[in-house]
């Protein structure tokens, strides 16, 4: 199914890799519109190894922001954290803020 140059889809492994409705394909094949070939009464797109590595290149893109993103949520929460951590160490550490001591009566 594949070329040295590309690749052959079904119609339905096109319409998830296009995001694209399997009727859309079949007017765009309908129309010539798209690169076809038929095979024991499938149908197969043509999906050039540029475009498919340019959409691989796309979706490490979006991993990458996403994991930012993550990474982002993940340091904020854990500055939050260490602030209220820092805050309880030095309500327990730090000077004790305890009433003046009463003056001794001597008799």
């Amino acid at each position: 199914m594949t070329t040295t140059e590309g690749v052959w889809l079904s119609i339905s492994d096109y319409s998830r890799y296009k995001n694209v409705s399997i009727s859309t394909i079949r007017r765009h094949i309908k129309s010539k519109i798209l690169k076809h070939r038929e095979e024991n009464g499938k149908y197969f797109i043509y999906v050039p190894s540029v475009e498919r590595v340019k959409v691989k290149e796309e979706e490490e893109i979006l991993r990458a922001r996403l994991e930012i993103e993550l990474l982002r949520t993940q340091i904020r929460q854990l500055k939050e954290e260490n602030s209220e951590l820092k805050m309880l160490v030095e309500l327990y550490e730090g000077p004790q803020n305890l009433p003046p001591s009463l003056p001794q009566i001597n008799l």
